[in-house]
């Protein structure tokens, strides 16, 4: 199967331990993120179209500091803070992705990590909300010294798992966390339509087409099928 295709026959990948991203691949937030940040944009005279095509996958002061280059970081790190709180607050319209609640169910017992650019409190608000159990181990935006798509956070969740990245199988929506999966010398699964675009290992519409089975030695395996026409 090529790089950024959508599965049409079924797709076999097999790891160790799962990554999973957060916002737009297990917790469709698009609602509040689109919300939050086109009023960001606008406050500060920038086109919120272009905005929003660079906020997914990112810790926000990244964010602001593509859109905003001149600007000192440290005013940076202080609006992400505001933002943070405000998207902690505003849950409006955080649901699952598709087939999310299954799929976390089909894992709950095998080795996997959440990793997210949101911070502790927003991915506890977020996770809540969709109704997702939360994983035991997390790398969340106060784990890291580098947002996506840096790879740190992954390498992270891998060896906090104890598992090489080499064995590790990401699932991500964003081409930042795209980037950054890749990087770490993880496969990628790509999720939803933002994903197709920047290259991952495979790519499925949403979780309604991943099947996870475990075979005898431990080993993670995922059948990835197109949905039904």
């Amino acid at each position: 199967m090529s790089a950024g295709t959508t599965a049409s026959t079924p797709v076999v990948l097999t790891a160790k331990a799962l990554l999973l991203d957060m916002d737009g691949t297990i917790v469709n937030s698009d609602a509040v993120v689109e919300r939050c940040w086109r009023e960001w944009a606008v406050s500060h005279g920038l086109d919120p179209q272009e905005a929003l095509k660079v906020v997914h996958g990112r810790q926000g002061y990244a964010t602001m500091a593509i859109l905003l280059p001149e600007r000192p970081m440290e005013l940076n790190h202080a609006e992400n803070a505001v933002m943070l709180a405000r998207e902690t607050a505003d849950t409006e319209g955080v649901v699952p992705v598709g087939g999310a609640p299954a799929f976390m169910a089909a894992i709950a017992d095998l080795p996997h990590a959440l990793v997210t650019s949101a911070d502790a409190a927003l991915a506890a608000a977020r996770m809540t909300a969709a109704a997702l159990p939360m994983p035991d181990v997390r790398v969340t935006a106060e784990s890291v010294g580098a947002s996506k798509p840096d790879p740190e956070g992954f390498l992270k969740g891998a060896a906090e798992l104890g598992f090489d990245p080499a064995d590790c199988l990401v699932f991500e929506d964003s081409g930042a966390g795209i980037t950054a999966g890749l990087a770490a010398g993880m496969r990628v699964i790509g999720i939803g339509p933002r994903a197709a675009e920047h290259g991952p290992t495979a790519h499925v519409l949403d979780l309604t087409s991943v099947r996870v089975d475990t075979e005898a030695d431990g080993t993670i395996r995922l059948t990835l099928t197109a949905p039904a026409a």
